[in-house]
């Protein structure tokens, strides 16, 4: 989910999410995470992202932070940078992940099985 505050409404942060803020915690079908205090109409992203578990990656060029994604079992990268990949390009040239350092880049992986 992105956001430009780190102060969001509690509807937003739900449709957002997918947790739905209940008194006995952050719920997700039948998980549910204890929180210290159910948040009111506003959520402080922040605490509550700690509170979960929940990654939160600023980019403070554009004014943007990125929640997520839901990481039961801590297994969520904890940060943005990714390590070196080198693999080959569609020509067998090898291309390295370090070529686009200082660019945005949006690593996408699949599977057929």
């Amino acid at each position: 989910m992105l956001v430009t505050s780190l102060e969001i409404g509690r509807a937003e942060f739900e449709s957002g999410t997918g947790w739905e803020l209940k008194p006995e915690g952050a719920c997700k079908g039948e998980v549910c995470i204890p929180l210290t205090e159910t948040p009111g109409d506003t959520v402080d992203v922040m605490s509550l992202a700690e509170q979960m578990g929940l990654p939160v990656v600023d980019d403070s060029t554009h004014g943007l932070w990125a929640i997520g994604p839901t990481s039961l079992g801590a297994r969520a990268l904890t940060t943005a940078q990714a390590p070196e990949l080198c693999l080959p390009d569609m020509n067998g040239v090898e291309f390295r992940l370090s070529s686009l350092r200082g660019q945005k880049v949006l690593v996408y992986a699949w599977a057929p099985y």
